[in-house]
């Protein structure tokens, strides 16, 4: 089953919360500091909250969750025979689980991407990795980053494990 993911800055996390639990009568699937995520059956949803108090607003990425890494490399050359400009990510750290993804932004500019999970990480196998952060700018060009660029992978810039 596929879904579409909808990553939103939140000024709050917990009232955030609390809104979107009540609003899809659904808890979160998984809730970090700074982050929440919740997997709504009715309608398909992946909704991902970051804690942002300084974004210049509300809405951080869209996305489509599928279920295998195939589908996202299916995903990735239809993207590239449509002329599409793409940026693809194997086996990074992104919003506390393990991924395969392929990035695509429309012509104003709001990044997509289309994803599968292949670790759900739990939080201590998460936070033993959550000293290598580098920004997907990096990731890209293949430049190490240093401890000082280190914030959330889903923050303004994007940030995964290398």
């Amino acid at each position: 089953m596929s879904r579409v993911q909808l990553a939103l800055n939140v000024a709050e996390l917990d009232s955030a919360i609390e809104f979107y639990t009540q609003m899809f009568r659904t808890e979160p699937h998984k809730v970090r500091a700074g982050y929440a995520s919740f997997e709504v059956a009715d309608p398909p949803l992946k909704l991902v909250l970051i804690e942002n108090s300084n974004a210049a607003a509300p809405l951080n990425h869209l996305g489509v969750e599928v279920e295998t890494t195939g589908e996202v490399v299916s995903e990735t050359q239809r993207f590239g025979q449509l002329g599409l400009d793409l940026e693809v990510e194997d086996g990074v750290v992104c919003c506390h689980a393990e991924q395969d993804k392929v990035w695509v932004s429309d012509p104003s500019g709001t990044r997509w991407e289309v994803y599968t999970i292949t670790d759900d990480l739990p939080e201590a196998t998460y936070a033993s990795r959550a000293a290598n952060l580098i920004p997907l700018t990096e990731v890209a060009s293949g430049v190490g980053a240093d401890a000082s660029s280190v914030e959330d992978c889903c923050a303004d810039g994007g940030l995964c494990v290398g």
